[in-house]
This record gives structure tokens, C-alpha cells and sequence, in this order.
């Protein structure tokens, strides 16, 4: 999917981009291949591919789920390169992105993009999911919280809901077939406040995979022992 390609396909599924817009993702390809060479960011740098891969797949989630005109608030959990949280705020700027990584050189990474990029309401943090889900300042303050691919579903909740405000959305975005982690997961989206909504399944185009969008609700307010300390969840998932 060629930059070109990549802007209709957009127009098409409703999301307008602008030159700007363009060039901006035009920036974080580069960034992205010139950082690459420096640390792990992605086993992805041809560009078609970095585009439909990263860029057009991030942007699904905006497809599926209305995240304009509320100065929605949105936290991506393990951002790693900034995906879907960079596409999501290029494409939608009045969307206030805050990004969570526990690896530092990402966060300067993302530090780096922002800057190039000239956006702004992004703020990018070190730390662990267990201790930032925690801390008063960002507990339960987000419309929306995502998670690309990071970890278990069962796990991911317990990093993402407790972030998520009463009637926000957790969206955990996935590669394969959900129902066995939706399965596993009905013990922690329900133990942490969370209702699962749907799985969100389609194609991305030119024969990349499916892929699933698995939607829950913050219906109540999540127990005040979750997240547990770090580590604790990855050791025994609820």
C-alpha cells in the first residue's frame, strides 16, 4: 500500500488527510527506519508494508469506533514504535494521546516523532503498566485506552481497564482469531469493571490478515488492588 494508496483507502473508510497529514506520515516512516538501525522498534520497514501494517492498521480502530468531536482522551498501553496511538493522532488531531511504555528508548523515540511531527496533547511516559494504572493522575481519566497485540487479553485488562473511566472503552486490537482469549478473559473484564461489548473482525486490504477489535465497556469502577504490583499479573492472570 503505497502513500497514495494509503490516502484513498482512508477517504474511503471516512478519514480525510490533509498534505500535512501526508507528510507527517511521510516523517514517521523515516524516523522510524533511521531509529530502527538503533533499537528494535519493528520487524517492519519496506514502506508499502510499514504503511498497511502499521499506519492503515492502526487507523482500523478509528473506523469501527467514533473518536471525534468530545476531546476524547486516549492511552495506548505498550505502544512500542507508537502504534496505534501516532496514526490515531496524525489522522485525528483533537484527540488527546497519552502513550505508556516500559522501555525508555521507545519513549524517546516517541519523544523524537512528536517533536518532528509538531503535535501537540501528546505525552509520552516511562514506565509499567502495574504502576501507571496507580497512579491518581491517570487512573480511570481516559475515554478510550488500546493495547496492539501486547500480551493476553486476560492480562491486557488488567493493564488498560483500570485506566479506562465509568463508560469508556478498552480496545484491544488483535491479529488472530479472539475467542479463546475472550474466553479465558470473562474472570478479569469482569473482576475489573469491564463488559465485554464485541469482536469487531475484518480483512485488511491487499490480502494482510485479518484482524479483530475486541470492544469492552468500563461499566464500574475498577477495585482499588488492581492493577497489582508489577509482574504479579504476568505471574497469575486473573
Amino acid at each position: 500500500m503505497n502513500p497514495e494508496m494509503f490516502q484513498k483507502a482512508l477517504a474511503e473508510a471516512g478519514i480525510q488527510l490533509n498534505d500535512q497529514q501526508m507528510a507527517q506520515f511521510n516523517r514517521y516512516f523515516e524516523l522510524l527506519v533511521e531509529w530502527n538501525e538503533k533499537i528494535n522498534l519493528t520487524a517492519i520497514t519496506e514502506r508499502d508494508e510499514v504503511y498497511l501494517k502499521h499506519f492503515y492498521d492502526s487507523l482500523t480502530v478509528a473506523m469501527h469506533v467514533p473518536m471525534t468531536g468530545d476531546n476524547y482522551r486516549l492511552v495506548d498501553v505498550g505502544s512500542g514504535a507508537g502504534f496505534p496511538s501516532i496514526p490515531l493522532k496524525i489522522a485525528l488531531p483533537e484527540l488527546d494521546i497519552t502513550i505508556v511504555d516500559s522501555l525508555n528508548k521507545r519513549i524517546h523515540f516517541i519523544e523524537e516523532v512528536v517533536k518532528e511531527l509538531g503535535l501537540e496533547g501528546v505525552h509520552a511516559y516511562h514506565d509499567r503498566a502495574e504502576t501507571f494504572g496507580q497512579n491518581p493522575a491517570f487512573r480511570e481519566q481516559f475515554d478510550f485506552a488500546t493495547a496492539r497485540a501486547v500480551a493476553r487479553l486476560n492480562l491486557l485488562a488488567e493493564f488498560c481497564l483500570p485506566l479506562v473511566k465509568k463508560h469508556g472503552q478498552f480496545l484491544a486490537m488483535k491479529a488472530q482469531s479472539a475467542d479463546e482469549e475472550i474466553e479465558e478473559a470473562k474472570n478479569a473484564i469482569a473482576t475489573l469493571g469491564g463488559k465485554f461489548l464485541e469482536d469487531i473482525q475484518f480483512d485488511l486490504p491487499e490480502d494482510a490478515g485479518q484482524r479483530h477489535i475486541l470492544r469492552i465497556e468500563k461499566a464500574k469502577e475498577t477495585p482499588n488492588k488492581y492493577p497489582r504490583k508489577p509482574g504479579k499479573p504476568a505471574k497469575s492472570p486473573l
